[in-house]
């Protein structure tokens, strides 16, 4: 019985060194001409959060204006992985 505790630990120690991990992953972040936020992950993947600070989601691909006029194309979506991350700096369920 107390290997089943001990183990369960174990467990949750590793998924919290996970979520740790996550916060961390954000490498750049770009405003946009809308008023919108396209957050770059370190592995190039990206996120956007609309002008009211929600996470939306865009399609691959799609061109978007920078507010210093740079093009730039989504690559991935990650709206979930952007939702955690916004909701532990706010302290969010």
């Amino acid at each position: 019985m107390r290997t089943n505790f001990i183990i369960a630990g174990l467990i949750c120690a590793a998924a919290t060194g996970a979520f740790a991990f996550e916060r961390g992953e954000i490498q750049k972040t770009v405003p946009l001409k809308d008023g919108s936020t396209v957050y770059i992950f370190t592995d190039g993947k990206m996120a956007m959060e609309d002008a009211l600070g929600r996470v939306v989601a865009m399609n691959d691909g799609l061109p978007m204006q920078a507010k210093d006029g740079q093009t730039i194309r989504m690559v991935g979506n990650e709206t979930a992985r952007l939702d955690r991350i916004l909701k532990d700096r706010v302290g969010g369920p």
